[in-house]
């Protein structure tokens, strides 16, 4: 299927949703703050670090994660929290459960929405899709046609959030899961090009339907310096335009602060990741002013 075909066909059964809160920033009485917070590739770890691990001694796990998660929201209830891929497969939780118990805590934390990475299908298309009820939030998967599969229909191109007056358009980007990930557990997914969907969905998101933030959840990796054909988070920010901020996931990439890009047309992007098995979150807090032009700071919590 041609990728505008495609998408011309799906995002007309995209659903927008309206989470309009009040919210009093602290800034100024004419700013508006949106906070989002960022997970990628948790593979399943639940529990802490143990405390005689040599590298992550006492870190991360889900339940110091979700304290944290609830303490800022009762700094900044305009939040939006996202993960990035990659919630499945690295603990026996998984291999017990196969997702339901990440799902469910997932849930429980009030995750606003997520994208698949490629370990996510791990117990094949149907696991995933077996497990997709335990979670209270959607996924956005945009270069994936699950056309003739099991997910045909239950993920999103796009979803767009209205926070305290401050439109969010997001959409999903995933890695080419042929090499990655045997053919018998993706069975006919296509894999479309990320870049070209990236510049259609951008464009509809901030021009059709005015959001005033644009967000990839990316799954395709920070950057690569040995494969100048791969598609990676750095090469997507420099390649498009009207992406404002680049959520990623698949290398495991430690970033204290986020990366700022230019785009194809000489403006801003952001580009962050959070690592991997729960033992950072990224933060990005942006400021927009009356005329919704906007101002930003991010860094990296642990865990």
């Amino acid at each position: 299927m041609k990728r505008r075909e495609f998408i011309q066909k799906t995002a007309a059964t995209t659903a927008l949703a309206g989470l309009g809160l009040s919210f009093s920033s602290f800034k100024s009485s004419d700013t508006k703050h949106l906070t989002i917070l960022h997970t990628n590739d948790v593979h399943s770890y639940i529990d802490p670090f143990p405390a005689d691990h040599p590298r992550n001694a006492n870190m991360g796990g889900v339940s110091r994660r979700a304290a944290i998660i609830e303490n800022i929201r009762q700094e900044n209830p305009n939040l939006l929290l996202l993960d990035a891929g990659d919630i499945f497969q690295g603990t026996p939780y998984f291999n017990y459960y196969g997702g339901e118990l990440e799902l469910k805590l997932m849930s429980m934390m009030k995750y606003d929405l997520g994208t698949l990475g490629n370990h996510d299908f791990d117990n094949g298309i149907e696991g995933f899709y077996s497990q997709m009820h335990n979670a209270s939030f959607d996924f956005v998967t945009s270069n994936y046609d699950f056309n003739n599969t099991v997910l045909q229909g239950k993920t999103k191109q796009y979803k767009i959030f209205d926070k305290n007056g401050i439109k969010v358009g997001i959409f999903g980007l995933g890695i080419e899961l042929a090499g990655l990930v045997d053919s018998k557990n993706y069975k006919e997914t296509k894999y479309l090009n990320p870049v070209e969907i990236a510049q259609d969905l951008s464009h509809i998101l901030k021009h059709e339907q005015k959001c005033d933030l644009v967000i990839c959840l990316s799954h395709l990796g920070y950057k690569y310096n040995d494969e100048k054909d791969k598609i990676s988070d750095v090469k997507l920010a420099t390649l498009t335009k009207d992406i404002d901020l680049i959520i990623g996931g698949h290398t495991h990439t430690f970033l204290d602060k986020p990366t700022i890009l230019k785009n194809s047309e000489g403006k801003e992007v952001i580009v962050n990741q959070a690592g991997c098995y729960g033992i950072n979150m990224g933060r990005i807090d942006f400021y927009f002013d009356n005329d919704k032009s906007k101002s930003h700071n991010g860094r990296s919590i642990i865990i």
